[in-house]
């Protein structure tokens, strides 16, 4: 193994580790979904044609299914496409377009901002740039968003419209927020009135130790303080089965729901029902889901599992040096000195090896402190992972020596 930056470099490495895909392996692992796709059939479970147009909130096992994986009624929830990032963007399209039920089209108020917890999920950030929609970042705690800054900013600020939320393994940093977090974001005064609160449970099932954190439920903290409309719930199958062909789901307020249905009629006569009826034949319950993900538990854990043995070795006691060890989830957050994010990155793209860009985790991609980095080690074999994760840190000591 390379014990300087400059053996590693020497290595000719080729690896990309900029974002948390699932493995081979891993997506092998529902490989059922393409072998068993022509004895499924096409009729749902009531007789429906799912090669035809129809049902805008998605096949009534699929809605079901989500239900039971959200803890949310069946009439409160959409079964779409592939993707949860498309449900995201398009309730925010549909928020600027149109205006919430409670209030009128944001793109006639002048500015709208969102609420960003950082270092968040790059992609989060991406629809507020494409929309024109102004960030603000939060500061971080263990367990969720500095509620102390969130209360003061939506209670004096009217422009203030949402807040992007992942409750379980946030992404990037892992942590779980807690319930009193979950409480004061639903019962907060807003001067905002329709002012959403945007739930990302991307890793409600992506557990990384036997224990199986649950996330709070926003739905019914919402519903308990008076807002019932204030949530919107996203997740999806995307890291369970087919990372490119899953199913996504919505929950939310039947009000909401129904304000969804009226704007999604207008972009598609219905998702795709065949990819729902595979899923559900193939998942078939909570309980099949999570036999699954215990799979997935096998193969990630050990990858894990290396690179804080190697983050161990090489920069245990180094100053200002820290990473976290998560229980969930996709990433790994290493923190170098301040200052010291962009150039480590720069010398593991030197050696081959291409990360996730320094502050890609914060609005506009601009991390204060140039602290953070987003480690993935999900795709790449457990070798490769174990190497890359010495260049990684052989890099960042490289960087440290050089200032």
């Amino acid at each position: 193994m390379p014990t300087t930056y400059d053996d590693f470099r020497k290595l000719g490495m080729r690896l990309d580790m900029s974002r948390g895909k699932p493995s081979p392996e891993q997506l092998d692992l529902s490989h059922a979904l393409l072998d068993e796709a022509g004895t499924v059939g096409y009729l749902s479970r009531d007789g429906i044609d799912c090669r035809n147009y129809g049902h805008g909130l998605g096949l009534p096992e699929a809605r079901e299914f989500g239900a039971a994986l959200l803890d949310a009624p069946v009439g409160q929830v959409v079964a779409g496409g592939n993707s949860s990032l498309e449900l995201m963007h398009d309730a925010l399209a549909f928020a600027m377009l149109h205006g919430l039920p409670d209030g009128r089209a944001w793109c006639k108020e002048g500015t709208v901002s969102f609420l960003c917890p950082a270092p968040g999920y790059d992609r989060h950030f991406a629809i507020c740039e494409a929309l024109g929609i102004r960030m603000i970042a939060v500061p971080f705690n263990d367990d969720g968003p500095d509620m102390d800054f969130v209360e003061t900013k939506v209670r004096d600020d009217a422009t203030i419209k949402g807040i992007w939320c992942v409750p379980l393994y946030s992404n990037p940093t892992g942590a779980r927020w807690s319930r009193e977090v979950t409480r004061r974001l639903a019962s907060m005064p807003t001067a905002a009135a329709d002012f959403r609160v945007m739930w990302d449970d991307a890793y409600r099932f992506h557990h990384l130790t036997e224990t199986r954190h649950a996330t709070p439920d926003m739905l019914e903290a919402c519903a308990n303080a008076g807002h019932a409309d204030r949530a919107l719930v996203f997740a999806s199958l995307s890291k369970v089965t087919l990372a490119g062909a899953s199913v996504a789901f919505l929950a939310s307020s039947p009000r909401n729901i129904a304000w969804w249905q009226k704007h999604v009629a207008a972009r598609t006569i219905g998702p795709d029902k065949l990819n729902q009826l595979r899923h559900v034949h193939f998942l078939r319950d909570r309980a099949g889901l999570e036999r699954l993900m215990d799979r997935h538990r096998a193969l990630l854990k050990p990858k894990f599992d290396a690179v804080a043995a190697v983050f161990g070795e090489l920069l245990g006691g180094v100053p200002d040096v820290s990473w976290n060890e998560p229980e969930g989830g996709y990433f790994i957050s290493l923190y170098a000195p301040r200052g010291r994010a962009k150039r480590t990155v720069e010398l593991a793209a030197g050696a081959g090896l291409v990360l996730t860009p320094a502050g890609a985790a914060y609005p506009y991609g601009v991390d204060p402190d140039d602290r953070h980095l987003r480690i993935a080690p999900s795709f790449p074999s457990l070798d490769e992972v174990r190497l890359a994760a010495r260049g990684i840190a052989l890099s960042l000591l490289r960087a440290i020596e050089e200032k």
